[in-house]
Order: C-alpha cells, then sequence, then structure tokens
C-alpha cells in the first residue's frame, strides 16, 4: 500500500453510468473501494452516438451530455468519467452487417481517452467489467504495465448480444489478467482453462442495509407474496400461469417489465431506486428469478438478486436452465403449468430457517479479497 497521502488508485471500466438510478455492482465495488481508503476513477464506456441512435436508457439523463469525456469529482476520491466516442462496437442484428464493421470497431480502443489518460498512467489496479470496454485493455496494458488487471465477470458477453469483436477482446485479454473474478459456477466452468488465476466470488451485497428494518409494503393485502425485481429477461408466460393457477396468492412486479399480465393478484411497481426495493424483498414469502431464455441466460443462476433473496432466506423459484446448487432454489419447467404449481408449492413450504448465509460477502469483503487475489495489495 501507498502512504495515506498518496492513496492507492483504482479505475473501474464499466457500462454503467455512475448518476444512474440503477445501482449494479460496479457501483457498489467504487464505493467499497473508497470506503478502504483507495481513489477510485468510474469509467463509463459503451457510450456514443450510436448509443442516441439506439435509444440506450443511459441517454436519458440530461447530465450524460454535460458531463461527456469531463472528469466530474463525486466526492473525495470518488470520480466519474462518460467516455463518450463516436462510436462504440454494437451488435448490428445482422451477420454481414457484424462482419463489414468490425475493421472500424476494432479501432474502439484506439479512441482518444482525454482527462481520464492521467488517471490511467497512475492506476495501480484496473478492474474491468464484461462490456465493449474490453478493447480498452491491450492499451491500458500498454500504458501502465506495472499495474494489476482484473476481469470481473458480470455478464455472459453472449447473453448481451455483444459484437464479435468484443468476445474476441474477451477471449485474447483473458490469459493476461491477474484475476478472473466471476460470481456464478457456470461462469467458472465457462472460463476454467482459459484463465491463469480465475477465482469464484458470488455477487456480494449490502447487508447492513438488508439487516435493517422496514414497514410491510404489503399490509392489508392476503399472501402468500412472491416478488420479482429485475430489468430484463423477463419470462411473461410464467407469469401469466402463475397468476392463474395461484388467484390467491400475490405477484409484485419491481422494474421496467412491460404489464402483458393483468389480474387483481398481479402488482406492477416499475422501476425503483435500489434502496425502496429492500422492503419488497424482505416482506416477500418467495423471490421470483422467472427468466426468459437466451444464450448465455444460464450465467444467471447466481444473480445479484438471487443473492439478495438467499440473504433473507427466501426461497427462490427459476427456470430449469437457472439450475444451481442452491437448497432454496426450486425450478420449473418453462411452459408447463403442473411444473410451475409444483415449484411454488415446494418453495412456499421450505424452511427458511434453514437457508444457510454465511458464504455471503460484503461488498467491502469482496473488495478485499479482489485486491488480496490479484496481490494489489
Amino acid at each position: 500500500m501507498k502512504a495515506l497521502s498518496s492513496p492507492p488508485k483504482v479505475v473501474l471500466v464499466t457500462g454503467h453510468y455512475w448518476y444512474s438510478k440503477r445501482r449494479a455492482g460496479f457501483h457498489w465495488l467504487a464505493d467499497a473501494f473508497q470506503d478502504l481508503g483507495w481513489e477510485a476513477v468510474f469509467l463509463t464506456t459503451t457510450i456514443s452516438w450510436l448509443s442516441y441512435l439506439r435509444g440506450d436508457h443511459r441517454t436519458k439523463y440530461p447530465d450524460v451530455w454535460n458531463q461527456r469525456n469531463r472528469l466530474i469529482r463525486v466526492e473525495h476520491n470518488l470520480y466519474s468519467f462518460v467516455w463518450f466516442t463516436p462510436f462504440h462496437p454494437a451488435h448490428l442484428r445482422s451477420f454481414v452487417l457484424n462482419q463489414l464493421s468490425r475493421p472500424i470497431f476494432r479501432l474502439y480502443g484506439a479512441l482518444p481517452l482525454g482527462e481520464v489518460a492521467e488517471h490511467v498512467r497512475a492506476a495501480d489496479l484496473f478492474i474491468f467489467e464484461s462490456t465493449p470496454g474490453l478493447l480498452l485493455f491491450e492499451r491500458f496494458k500498454k500504458i501502465n504495465p506495472k499495474a494489476k488487471f482484473i476481469y470481473r465477470v458480470s455478464d455472459d458477453l453472449r447473453l448481451l448480444r455483444n459484437h464479435p469483436v468484443v468476445l474476441e477482446a474477451e477471449e485474447k485479454a483473458l490469459p493476461f489478467f491477474d484475476l478472473v473474478s466471476v460470481p456464478s459456477m457456470y461462469l467458472w466452468e465457462k472460463f476454467n482453462g482459459k484463465a491463469k488465476n480465475l477465482r469464484l466470488h458470488f455477487h456480494a451485497i449490502h447487508k447492513e442495509f438488508f439487516d435493517q428494518s422496514y414497514a410491510n409494503p404489503y399490509a392489508g393485502l392476503s399472501g402468500p407474496h412472491c416478488v420479482f425485481v429485475g430489468i430484463s429477461h423477463f419470462d411473461h408466460d410464467f407469469l401469466e400461469r402463475a397468476s392463474r393457477l395461484f388467484p390467491d396468492w400475490q405477484f409484485h412486479i419491481i422494474g421496467p417489465i412491460q404489464q402483458f399480465v393483468r389480474r387483481p393478484n398481479v402488482h406492477y411497481y416499475g422501476e425503483k431506486p435500489f434502496l425502496e426495493t429492500i422492503p419488497y424483498i424482505k416482506w416477500a414469502d418467495i423471490g421470483l428469478a422467472n427468466r426468459s431464455y437466451s444464450p448465455g441466460a444460464e450465467s444467471l443462476s447466481d444473480s445479484l438478486k438471487i443473492v439478495q433473496y438467499t440473504y433473507v432466506r427466501l426461497p427462490i423459484v427459476a427456470p430449469a436452465f437457472l439450475g444451481s446448487r442452491r437448497s432454496n432454489l426450486y425450478t420449473y419447467q418453462p411452459g408447463n403449468d403442473e411444473s410451475i404449481k409444483r415449484a411454488l408449492l415446494q418453495a412456499r413450504e421450505h424452511d427458511r430457517k434453514s437457508i444457510l448465509i454465511n458464504d455471503i460477502y460484503s461488498w467491502k469483503e469482496l473488495v478485499e479479497k479482489l485486491i488480496q487475489e490479484a496481490g494489489a495489495d
């Protein structure tokens, strides 16, 4: 560690925007680094003119335009930088277009860095998320070869339908990271043998928030209460079948989910700030992970929400492709009434006191582990 007068520096290369109301794992990593005395730069990549054309939710924040390519001091030892570029590698939904765009998209990592370049040169540690920002890996390695590099794999790149050059960048960089940290057994098996220092680190949570007492948001409604919290890959067919099979159960859907299923026992809340979702999770009887399938969806078997559900000792219902070793997870076959009914009834009878939570990290504990196992301490 450096002297207190010169704190160690970390650059987090992510697709998230610091001021987004969607708080993702990389937000909490940045907070934890700051709490541990590090200087953190939250470097938002994968935002360009293409983002505006494609209706990217990050472009809806007015400050994104004003903050583009400017180093913004959020608070003491925490900075945000939106690396706004003319283009970024985006899946063009056509094999031919993806092939034709390869030469230009490969240039993404060489575009001007602007004000963040100084922090790239001075960083002690880089943490890359699974985004097109991976095309910066080789460049950062050349600029700052003494730094440590961590790949924190938040998602399977196939699930996010990334452009082929991003998949190539991941494959090329994997052997050269000091640590590859994955949050699910599925991803561990996928990368096993390809990375020199591969570790399984499940998602962390803010234990102090979940340990607090909250008023019951379901007061006045008879249970059981099933809750889904998420933003994508929602299985609407499951909700249609489950709410029909159990008309006396309540199904609570939190997130930007389209309201296709209309029944008195289905309640939509839209997108809520993270802290406002906690009471709905804590007071629920069952956590829902009803995801629809697309290639790579298996990586959601230990998603952040599943870890949060587990921490408050909720039984979980999920599709069979999300099979997990967790004892509190009950699976169903999509599109099958009997299977869905059985999974929900089994979850309802689960002994919640038997659910173990001693292997769940706080964000600070996770960051300490990352630092140690990457040799950045």
